[in-house]
């Protein structure tokens, strides 16, 4: 890209490490997966996918699951017309969303017959696919 700037001309290059910086993103405007966490706080649902920072809420599980979807498309969408850069498709995660994110799959691993009662507590956890969005 060249920039004139009134008797300067400026050339800009990108180095190889930009190449191989843009190569570490898990997403793209093409693939890859958003990690997602329901929870209920009170009597709200919510639900957070964790690498765009979007949270939704909704009366009911279902309703936020489906707020959540809507969401995470929307919001690919609106990258992918802009061709945005990776780096809003992989944004640092909040650390509350996080454990709850590990904590949840760590249960579904020992698939625990107790759930939690304290608030907030999850109610499920999983990931979308980006291909499909």
């Amino acid at each position: 890209m060249t920039v004139q700037y009134e008797d300067i001309e400026v050339v800009f290059v990108p180095t190889l490490g930009y190449y191989e910086h843009m190569k570490s993103f898990k997403n793209t405007l093409q693939k890859g997966s958003v990690r997602y966490v329901v929870f209920k706080e009170k009597d709200t649902f919510f639900a957070v996918a964790l690498e765009f920072n979007v949270v939704v809420e909704g009366a009911s599980q279902i309703e936020a699951i489906v707020l959540l979807n809507e969401a995470i498309v929307g919001y690919l969408g609106s990258a992918r017309k802009s061709k945005l850069r990776p780096h809003v498709l992989n944004q640092t995660v909040d650390s509350e969303y996080e454990k709850m994110w590990e904590s949840a799959q760590a249960s579904d691993v020992k698939r625990s017959n107790t759930r939690s009662t304290k608030s907030p507590y999850v109610l499920s956890s999983g990931k979308f696919n980006l291909a499909f969005a």
